[in-house]
Order: C-alpha cells, then structure tokens, then sequence
C-alpha cells in the first residue's frame, strides 16, 4: 500500500488524536499572536543561514529561554527537530567515534547515525546491558543515542541506567526528547530533567518545537563547548536557512505560557491515562502510556489502515503506523493525548475507535 498525502482544510470537523500538539498550543490565540507579531517584525523568512543572516536577535532569546527551562547550559535552534538530530549526530560522530543505537529509535536519529563517519552498533530495544557491551569493547571515544519516549509505542528509555553505562565507559548520551518537552518533567521541562540528567557535562539532548510548543524548528541542549562545536560542523547548522521568525516567536510565545501555566502537562499525561483506560475496557490491545502516545495493535497491516480509515469516516483522525515503518514488523493505530481533550472528547474517541475495531483486534473473552 502507497502512502499518500492528505491536505486538511483550516476548520476540520475530525477529532484529532492523530498530530503531535500535545498541550493544544498550536492555535492558541497567545501563541498565533506572538508568530504573527514576530512575522511583523522580522519578516516571514530569516533570510540566509544561521551564520549568515539567519540569526536574529529573536533566535538567540529563544535559545537562552529554552536552555534555561531544560535546564541546559545552552541550546542551539535549528530549522527542524530532524535537522537538530542529524545535527548533533553528524557534529558528534566523528571518525573513530563509536555510535550505539537504540532499534527503536526515530528515522531521523537513524538518518543521523548513517551520515555521521562513525562506527554504529543498532541494540535491542531499551537494553542497558545491550549497550554498554558495546561501548566496553570500543576503544576510541563513543556516545549512545537513544530516544526519551518512543515515537510508535511512547514508552520511556530507561536514560538513568544509560546514563550510568555511559559515564562507565567514558561514552557521551544523546537524547531525542521530541516526545517528552511539555509532558515529562517539572513544569514540562522533559525527560533528562526528569531523569535528573539535564545539565550534565557528558548529556546532549534534541527537542522539537513542533509537538508541545505547538510550531515548528528544533534545537539541540547542552554543554557551552558543544553548542560551539555544532555551529562551526554541523551542516544542517551551516548549509540551511534559518528558522523563520514567526515559527521562533511562536515557539517563544508558547515556551513563555508553559511556563506560567505548568499544570498543563500533568493535564496531557491524565488524557493519556484515561484513553488509556476506555480502549483497555473495551477489551483491545493497548500499550500503557509513558508520555501521550498511546498505541493500540492491528491484527495486520492492512486491517490497520482500514481501521484508521473506518475512523475517519466516523470523524476521528488517528495515526497508523505499520511495516516498513515500525521494526517489529507489528500493526497499529497510534493516537495522542491532548491537554485541550474533554472528558466527552475521550469518551468519543474510546468508541468510535472500540466500533470499527476489526476481527482479532481485541483480547479474547
């Protein structure tokens, strides 16, 4: 089966458990203001790349706030979460380097890794162990790479104990925290900070700002001295044109209003839960989630599209993620919580996905 696109109109009438906004940011008025007025000021593009004239005055005050709310010493805006990986992975990776790679990790960590000169080592899912034999018989200096929460499934990687393996081995830690910024940690501040890694020397974290932020672009967190490594070797840095200024203000605006309201993620994990809970009433095969993505298995790979379509038909958007997308070659729909989601909300999208369920999606009687 083919992939298509599918343009959406401004006003959709679905209900969208399908995109990424997870703290319903994307249309808030506060937010839309900020991209608007920073449109106004600066213009709709940045105009070159960031070492040319792409770096505006609005980027680096982005960059500073969202440092010092991740609890990194300093970050790096690029024009993508994607381009922030192949950032940090190419930049980092290095020949001689070793890179250990979690299986389950995001295309774009996957793409990083393929085009850094490094040695790569692909291991098991969130195995600790997994990974540190393979640091532990590589001589030359490495780093481990690994999602925070799982795009497909949404659970966490177990980062304290890679941490540990990493620091044992003299290896740095990257981590792709797309899916935690704005659900996990204090405030929202993410997976590192929860896991009371943030800030260290040898911890390197990506982020987005197209899921909780509700815009788009991407950075890379960390050490002063690696920031100022990035923008002297990484091409997706040096090459590309700077994030546009309502994008940043944008993300600026709704990193500013997570900060005020930081009850909001505790909302968007308590959605999580209580879907969570309708689709296990109904009996179907659904992963508990960590973060906000929830995932709910498919007999197969085309009963899984069908599923998805069914649902449509009947006014919910849910994702569907099937081989060769997903490495374990299994089916399934993949739906997101949001903060802005009613109790009546979930009870709708609990249904109407339980109603179309095919033959074989349910946990015998």
């Amino acid at each position: 089966m083919t992939r298509r696109l599918r343009p959406r109109p401004a006003d959709s009438p679905l209900l969208d458990l399908a995109g990424n906004d997870y703290l319903g940011l994307a249309r808030h008025p506060e937010v839309v203001a900020a991209a608007r007025g920073a449109a106004a000021r600066w213009g709709a593009g940045s105009t070159g790349s960031r070492l040319v004239t792409g770096t505006t005055e609005l980027h680096a005050e982005l960059e500073a706030e969202l440092a010092a709310f991740c609890g990194f010493e300093a970050a790096l805006v690029l024009a993508s979460g994607y381009a922030a990986n192949l950032a940090a992975l190419t930049a980092l990776g290095e020949a001689g380097t070793l890179i250990v790679s979690d299986a389950g990790n995001h295309a774009s960590l996957i793409d990083g890794c393929r085009l850094a000169r490094a040695e790569v080592a692909v291991v098991p899912h969130a195995d600790p162990e997994a990974f540190r034999k393979e640091l532990s018989a590589h001589p030359g200096p490495a780093l481990a790479v690994t999602d925070a929460v799982f795009s497909v499934d949404g659970d966490i990687a177990p980062l304290r104990d890679l941490s540990a393996v990493c620091r044992a081995a003299g290896a740095a830690l990257v981590v792709d925290d797309a899916h935690g910024l704005g659900v996990l940690g204090e405030g929202g501040r993410g997976t590192p900070a929860a896991a009371g890694l943030a800030g260290q020397p040898d911890v390197v974290a990506t982020v987005t700002l197209s899921k909780s932020l509700g815009s788009q672009g991407g950075a890379v967190l960390g050490p002063a001295r690696v920031i100022r490594h990035l923008v002297n070797a990484a091409r997706t840095l040096i090459f590309d044109t700077g994030l546009a200024p309502a994008a940043a203000g944008g993300a600026l605006g709704a990193l500013r209003l997570l900060r005020r309201e930081p009850e909001r993620p505790a909302r968007v994990r308590a959605v999580a839960t209580g879907l969570h809970g309708r689709l296990a009433a109904a009996g179907l095969d659904v992963t508990r989630p960590d973060a906000a993505v929830i995932s709910v298995r498919a007999p197969a790979p085309g009963e899984a599209s069908a599923w998805a379509e069914r649902c449509r038909e009947e006014g919910l958007a849910v994702g569907c993620f099937r081989p060769p997308s997903v490495p374990d070659g299994i089916s399934r729909l993949r739906l997101t919580a949001r903060a802005d989601l009613t109790e009546a909300d979930l009870d709708t999208a609990a249904g109407t996905v339980a109603r179309t369920a095919p033959p074989g999606a349910r946990h015998p009687a």
